[in-house]
Formats: C-alpha cells, structure tokens, sequence
C-alpha cells in the first residue's frame, strides 16, 4: 500500500510506514569485535533485541564489525550509559576502517573475554558475552555464553537499571535518552483486572 493510499485514522496523525517511529526507542548496544591483528573495534547499533532467552539479534549492514564477526565468530555487547554517551555516539560515527585505533582514541580500554574471541570494553559495566549463531542477510543472531557485570551496577546481586543508567536512541527526535523511574511491577501492575 503506498502512502498516499493510506487512510486518515481518526484522531490520529499518520506517518506511514517508513518513518523513524516505527519501534523508538531503541537500545544503544555496543558490539566489541577483535580484527585480524587482535585490534579491538566497537560499534554502536540500535536495531537489537533479546531473540530468545539465551539470544540476542541485531540488524547490521557489512563493514568492519562484520567482517571481524566472521574472522572470530565471537562478539560482545555492552550497553551504552548516560556516563559514555560522547563516547558510544564516536563508534558509531567512526569505522574502524578509518580509525583502527578508535577504542584507543576515545580513551577506552580492553580486557580479553575469558570465554569468547571478543574483546571486553571495561568502560561498559555491563557486557554479554557471545558466539556467532548465525550472520545472513544483515542479521546477527548470537548465543549469550555468559553476562558479567561490574559491581557498581547490582543491587542485591542483581543488575539494577537506575544505577546502570543506559541509554536509548529516539529516532524521532534524533537524540538518547536515559531509562526512567520504575512505574509498575512486571507481571504485577495489571493484577487489578483479574
């Protein structure tokens, strides 16, 4: 259907279906890859999501990730913060093909993974750990193997988003914005109409 076939909804202004709403806000996730010299790269995607419980998906076009995903078959993905914000925005503005140094030169550091063939950015407090399942047609899907998360951000030995503070990307207004407060228990809230 093209837009100009589509019809007014009541009440409502329509975009159509290419507009930058169409799923905001979207996770910043940074995926860290090593290059054939063992250089770390890392770069910001916001087109990612949990694609079972032990499974993440992201939609990526081919450039120097890519090609690192298919050398190693490892990655890892940590979570842009309100403290990296400057930072995350550089590697996804940057490629590594231009700027090989680019983690170096944002002043970040590494830690090899312990279980996959990626690098850890030790920036990010909270980093998932995986292997390539699958890369086709611009969609990585990987096995999280494990999750490790820095002190600083677990309350009661539990990942506590208020102090993790991650950020979204908000394609409509091209800008981040920070997780907010809690406003109803999961799997609770909606109790009152059974």
């Amino acid at each position: 259907m093209s837009t100009e076939e589509l019809k007014e909804v009541e009440g409502r202004k329509n975009f159509g279906p290419n507009h930058a709403l169409v799923t905001t806000p979207q996770p910043c996730v940074m995926v860290a890859t090593w290059d054939k010299d063992r250089v770390p790269d890392v770069m910001m995607a916001a087109w990612a999501g949990q694609y079972d419980h032990n499974q993440i998906v992201i939609s990526m076009s081919k450039h120097k990730t890519t090609e690192n995903l298919e050398l190693t078959g490892a990655f890892t993905v940590s979570f842009a913060d309100i403290r990296t914000v400057a930072e995350s925005d550089y590697f996804g503005l940057v490629s590594g093909n231009q700027v090989p140094d680019k983690v170096a030169k944002a002043g970040f550091t590494v830690t090899p993974s312990p279980n996959v063939n990626a690098p850890i950015i030790n920036e990010y407090p909270l980093t998932l750990e995986c292997k390539v399942v699958s890369w086709a047609d611009g969609i990585l899907i990987g096995e999280v193997v494990n999750q490790s998360a820095d002190e600083s951000i677990l309350t009661d030995g539990k990942v506590d988003l208020a102090k993790l503070q991650p950020i979204v990307f908000d394609a409509a207004g091209m800008c981040y914005r920070a997780i907010g407060d809690v406003v109803g228990g999961a799997w609770d809230a909606g109790k009152k109409f059974k």
